[in-house]
């Protein structure tokens, strides 16, 4: 199963990818796309009635992380799809229009709430009630429309999981479209962002940047890297190359300020989650 599974999510994300880059009607690119994942949720779904599960665990596996990583693409795509096509004319309109779809994923959030902390937070206690194929519980956050579906190929809970990745990245492309619509200063020359960090701080950032190889794919040296930085920020970072040794020869917290972006990142996201 996981051999087929992945093999057929790499062919699909593949030929999104591929469409994304090659044609140019956004709409007529969608309607494409939408067909594409419908005709590979097909595939898969033909595959599990045909294969079954090795094992309980396969199957939640299945319909908690593979099938909805595959249905979410369909939702997201879908929305998109409606919203594209019924986008209004006007500015304060489109703005109007956005903002109450924006409102729409907000309720979904807080009308789910209980589950997002369940599947956002790793739990699996519920997961043979939640993951497996006629095993449902009536109790635990179970729509209506779960009935309708086939439950030879669906669980109470793997499209609701789809439903949360998806949103996600509908607000993304949503919040994308207002900023650039509205909120985008439209400048030649954007303004220059000035280094209120430390030296220390931008010089372990840089040196970890440099060694991830994210900037031309590797091939430059860590003195190149250190000069654009220092352009870009206006600020002079001295003997960079000693003050990454004595970063090195930190006994304790040598990635002191790479640690701390991670937990702020972490903490602003679950704050957002909660809102």
């Amino acid at each position: 199963m996981e051999k087929f599974y992945n093999e057929t999510l790499r062919r699909l994300e593949t030929a999104i990818n591929e469409l994304e880059i090659e044609v140019d009607c956004s709409i007529e690119r969608i309607e494409t796309v939408i067909n594409l994942i419908v005709k590979c949720l097909s595939e898969v779904k033909d595959y599990v009635l045909k294969k079954g599960f090795k094992a309980t665990d396969e199957e939640i596996r299945f319909f908690k992380y593979q099938k909805p990583a595959i249905v979410a693409k369909l939702i997201y795509y879908n929305a998109i799809y409606k919203i594209e096509t019924k986008k209004p004319y006007g500015a304060k309109s489109i703005r109007k229009y956005l903002t109450k779809e924006l409102k729409k994923l907000k309720r979904f959030f807080d009308n789910n709430l209980d589950f997002y902390k369940y599947y956002r937070s790793n739990n699996s206690f519920l997961d043979e009630k939640m993951f497996l194929r006629g095993n449902h519980d009536i109790k635990l956050w179970l729509d209506t429309y779960y009935f309708q579906f086939d439950q030879s190929f669906s669980t109470s809970h793997d499209y609701k999981v789809a439903k949360i990745i998806a949103n996600d990245l509908i607000q993304v492309y949503i919040e994308d479209q207002l900023y650039n619509k509205f909120q985008k200063v439209q400048s030649k020359v954007p303004k220059k962002l000035k280094w209120t960090g430390s030296k220390v701080a931008l010089i372990e950032l840089i040196y970890a940047l440099h060694y991830q190889g994210v900037f031309d794919n590797g091939n430059n040296d860590i003195r190149e890297v250190a000069q654009y930085f220092e352009s870009a920020f206006g600020i002079d970072l001295g003997n960079f190359y000693q003050t990454y040794l004595e970063l090195r020869n930190r006994k304790m917290n040598r990635t002191k300020f790479l640690d701390a972006l991670r937990e702020e990142l972490i903490r602003r996201m679950d704050e957002q989650d909660e809102k």
